[in-house]
């Protein structure tokens, strides 16, 4: 794996038991002695700690940054309110996802885009060639090498963060909101945000500091009697499933527009964005699959891949994510389906090792976020 990239993070992985896999191009943690199933249940319960240094990082700047940034990102990005940041795609002409992204507004008309691991290169090529004259002037740089990203997930993760920013955090910011703090002496960006259906936020850190910052954050736990440890991929995929967020290279794909994904909440086809035409033409005509959460009623787990057949035995779909759900206690999955088999509660069978298994289609999401609970 000598070829494999590592964040400055690797070592205290190394050193605190992780099991290092290749992932995206990087030679990432699955897992720590604790194990997937505890890292779960700990997020849902306490806190975790994620590094997520591995995804990409771009800023935008200039005069005509927001300008821009409206031609390419589904969702609006010219209203966001300073600090403020929203979900989005960016999509090829003919509505296939290229990415989904995190745009955040900071001051001085910057804005940081956050990119998926697997896509860092392939974006920043992308966006470069859609730079024009017209949209006015903006630059784009990347930032992922010279900064990491931390993940703090959990119900007393926004409790933790203010231990240990010294109470420089006691009011945390909104909802995808984001706010600027002092973090074991590194200037930080606190993001209200996060990929697990709890609530918490993701900072962004010099690279200097990240060791610092994750080791006291860890040691503002074990001081304030908050339960909090370290988190690996296999966790932070089955916490990122329960509440029905996509994976770019399972749920999301050229292939695929986000009317099949069930994103168009996160397109707004009243503005111009590159492939917002083949989007709503995708919308008007109707998609010929759907993305559907399932159940297994049989015992048997579900893998990406795997094929999909209805009770006459007739192809219906493919697999693209299943798992253990710790939460639920149940094998489930996502899987692209006849518009037919999209409906909560139809029946159809995963074959696996040639046999095939019960399935119920299910309403998504199979957990239902914290703060989408906690609205009035």
């Amino acid at each position: 794996m000598d070829d494999l990239k590592r964040t400055v993070l690797f070592t205290w992985h190394k050193n605190n038991g992780a099991r290092l896999v290749p992932f995206a191009g990087w030679e990432m943690p699955l897992q720590y002695p604790r194990g997937p199933i505890e890292e779960h249940h700990l997020v849902r319960r306490s806190a975790g700690l994620f590094d997520i240094s591995h995804m990409g990082r771009f800023e935008v700047s200039g005069a005509g940054a927001a300008a821009f940034l409206e031609e390419i990102v589904t969702s609006r990005i010219g209203d966001l309110a300073e600090y403020g940041s929203r979900y989005g795609l960016l999509c090829r002409e003919d509505g296939g996802v290229l990415d989904d992204v995190f745009v955040y507004r900071l001051p001085e008309g910057r804005f940081l885009v956050v990119v998926n691991a697997s896509n860092r290169e392939k974006d920043l090529a992308w966006i470069r060639r859609h730079i024009h004259a017209e949209a006015g002037a903006a630059e784009i740089r990347d930032i992922s090498d010279e900064t990491a990203m931390i993940a703090l997930q959990g119900p007393r993760a926004l409790e933790l963060l203010a231990s240990a920013a010294g109470g420089a955090a006691s009011d945390p910011p909104e909802r995808f909101f984001a706010a600027s703090i002092s973090l074991a002496g590194a200037d930080c960006l606190v993001g209200r945000t996060g990929y697990t259906g709890e609530d918490g936020v993701e900072i962004f850190v010099p690279r200097d500091g990240a060791v610092t910052v994750w080791e006291t954050l860890l040691g503002a736990g074990r001081a304030a009697g908050i339960e909090a440890g370290p988190v690996g991929l296999a966790a932070r995929d089955s916490l990122r499933f329960e509440p029905g967020f996509a994976l770019y290279g399972h749920e999301l794909s050229e292939d695929v527009t986000p009317v099949e994904a069930g994103l168009m909440w996160a397109c707004d086809l009243s503005k111009r964005f590159t492939g917002r035409d083949a989007v709503a033409a995708r919308k008007a005509e109707g998609a010929e699959r759907r993305l559907v959460t399932f159940v297994m009623e049989d015992r048997g787990v579900p893998r990406e891949g795997y094929a999909v057949i209805d009770e006459e035995g007739a192809p219906a779909g493919r697999v693209v994510s299943g798992m253990f759900a710790p939460t639920l206690e149940v094998f489930a999955g996502n899987a692209y389906l006849r518009p037919d088999l999209a409906q909560a509660g139809k029946t159809f069978y995963i074959v696996i090792r040639d046999a095939k298994k019960k399935a119920v289609s299910r309403k998504r999401p199979l957990y239902v976020p914290v703060y989408r609970k906690e609205r009035p």
